[in-house]
């Protein structure tokens, strides 16, 4: 038997650990963005905060709105539950929780990750593209002796499950603060953008030398719009991450299919129906944005449905 507990750890620690490494690629967008605006200038920073739903606390906290109180706000406050230093943080917690079930190696890598953040580290000295990098590794080494090491099992079911819910949501996040945030108003939608910007966005995704081999054509928003959201060959695209969850679903209900089938049942089944016949002209026409929150608010839903089947005082079989 699985127990609940266990399963809602293993869903967690991949969820924050996807989360600290989208945040770090988040940052790295408006890093570059920032080349171009006034020194100091929070400007391309604020709509991260918007994209992680933290803007209320932010401003009470941060009343200036200074650049540097964005960047430490999302990589090392340790009062903001959604920093880069806090998803570490919980994931550890939870692994430390089920270190009976995790495998050693696992345990090590995370441990490793958590200590070299803390204060007075030597990673906290180099150059900020640095330590973005180095975080991400350390993100990226985990899923790896994940991958490598445990058992697949519906262990490694709610690891993988958690990893892609994460990434789906990120994605879209990622796309909206550059496609409609940081854009002055909705006219400009497809007009003439600056293509360094666009690079630098599909770079923050992993996703410019997969773009390069899909795509032939010169940049475009709705070519990085589709690529990014439908291509189904991406392992990050939010298509690709909703085929996965589909599937890993699947495989963790070994319960006989009904004629009456569960809310969760449903709703993976819409998600991925919805986002595999759509084609990006229509998301585009009836607003990308508006498209990106209703997605939001289906994984918010999805994730529930989850949380109620499985982490609520549950057990099932492995």
């Amino acid at each position: 038997m699985l127990l609940s507990r266990v399963a809602e750890s293993l869903y967690w620690i991949n969820r924050y650990l996807e989360r600290a490494e989208n945040i770090s690629r988040f940052v790295e967008v408006s890093e570059a963005m920032s080349l171009d605006c006034p020194p100091g200038s929070a400007e391309p920073w604020l709509p991260l905060i918007d994209a992680s739903s933290d803007r209320e606390t932010f401003d009470s906290r941060f009343p200036e709105k200074k650049q540097d109180d964005v960047i430490n706000f999302l990589i090392r406050d340790r009062i903001n539950p959604n920093s880069i230093i806090s998803c570490i943080q919980l994931a550890r917690e939870n692994a430390r929780q089920i270190r009976d079930v995790m495998t050693s190696e696992m345990w090590e890598q995370i441990n490793i990750l958590y200590w070299n953040l803390q204060e007075g580290e030597s990673i906290w000295d180099l150059p900020r593209q640095e330590q973005l990098s180095e975080i991400r590794r350390g993100c990226q080494l985990f899923y790896g002796i994940t991958d490598a090491t445990l058992s697949k099992d519906l262990a490694c079911q709610f690891s993988i499950l958690g990893r892609l819910i994460e990434r789906a949501d990120k994605t879209s996040r990622i796309l909206d603060v550059k496609y409609y945030l940081l854009l002055p108003s909705l006219d400009e939608l497809g007009g003439v953008l600056d293509e360094l910007q666009w690079i630098a966005l599909l770079r923050s995704a992993g996703a410019y030398q997969m773009f390069r081999k899909a795509e032939q054509n010169s940049i475009q928003p709705n070519s990085v719009a589709r690529f990014l959201l439908l291509d189904n060959n991406f392992p990050r695209s939010v298509r690709y991450c909703l085929d996965g969850i589909s599937n890993t679903l699947k495989m963790i209900d070994t319960s006989p299919s009904s004629d009456n089938p569960s809310k969760l049942e449903c709703m993976r089944g819409l998600l991925k129906a919805k986002w595999s016949y759509i084609r990006i002209e229509d998301i585009i026409n009836d607003g990308l944005h508006e498209a990106i929150d209703s997605l939001q608010i289906d994984l918010n839903k999805l994730h529930n449905l989850i949380e109620d089947k499985y982490f609520i005082n549950k057990e099932f079989d492995q």
